[in-house]
């Protein structure tokens, strides 16, 4: 079904991990495969056995960014006027709103370098789990681009105004240990941990009250643009949809009978 990505489904459907799968470029993103990744996002979105959504890389990088040879043909100095442009409405921003605005969560796994639009696509992810060896770079401006994959709307809100331009203007290589410092990165695992200890969160993420974390994920998104007065007016409204749940009454069910919750995501 996907050209480009190497899908697993782990827990009885509950997770899905799409890994993408030139390790030949250090998996540099086509038309192709970014078009897969919308529509993997999309599917697990709205299947209602997925609880928990990840990507990753196989090979040594988890992706190196756009492959130039795939925008551009090659031999044509000029290039379309516009072919970026089309490139970055047609196929980046409808990745980068499914990630968005998916009803799971979802992780990415940062198995080596991420570069340009590999480094943002792990960034617009919920968080990013990453190996002692991978690094991140904003490296658009070291062939005159600037920031896209949602970078410029992300990245100063991750790191503030003066680190975003410096990572932006510079192509800075950090470290998965520096990534974490800056809040980029949530985990940092050794090689030798980095697949199991994944593994383990991506599990506890498959069995949570999916319902609630949707909802969160509505709630931090919309927080960017409203006042306070708006904010809390929102929480009053999900926490009553939340409240409204089979995962919440299932949740309190499993408190006062001192047992473990069944989550089921709806």
């Amino acid at each position: 079904m996907y050209t480009q990505l190497d899908i697993e489904t782990h827990f009885d459907g509950k997770l899905k991990i799409a890994y993408l799968n030139q390790p030949e470029t250090m998996n540099a993103l086509t038309k192709p495969s970014l078009s897969d990744l919308k529509d993997f996002i999309k599917e697990c979105s709205e299947d209602p056995i997925v609880r928990c959504v990840a990507i990753s890389g196989r090979g040594r990088a988890f992706c190196s960014g756009q492959n130039l040879d795939d925008a551009f043909v090659q031999g044509n100095e000029h290039h379309d006027n516009d072919i970026i442009r089309k490139i970055v409405v047609d196929y980046y921003n409808p990745l980068v709103t499914e990630v968005t605005r998916c009803k799971k969560p979802v992780v990415a796994l940062v198995n080596g370098p991420a570069v340009g639009a590999g480094a943002m696509l792990a960034l617009i992810c919920d968080f990013v789990l990453a190996a002692e060896k991978s690094y991140f770079s904003q490296a658009f401006s070291n062939i005159g681009l600037i920031p896209d994959t949602g970078g410029t709307y992300f990245l100063p809100k991750l790191l503030g105004r003066q680190l975003a331009n410096y990572l932006a203007f510079t192509g800075k290589k950090l470290s998965a240990e520096e990534s974490k410092s800056y809040g980029l990165v949530a985990e940092v695992f050794s090689e030798e941990e980095f697949a199991p200890k994944s593994m383990e969160i991506l599990e506890k993420m498959s069995n949570m009250p999916t319902a609630a974390i949707k909802l969160t994920k509505k709630a931090f998104a919309q927080s960017y643009n409203n006042t306070l007065k708006e904010q809390l007016e929102l929480e009053g409204d999900l926490q009553q949809e939340a409240a409204e749940t089979e995962d919440f009454i299932e949740g309190v069910n499993a408190f006062l009978q001192k047992r473990k919750p069944d989550y089921k995501g709806k």
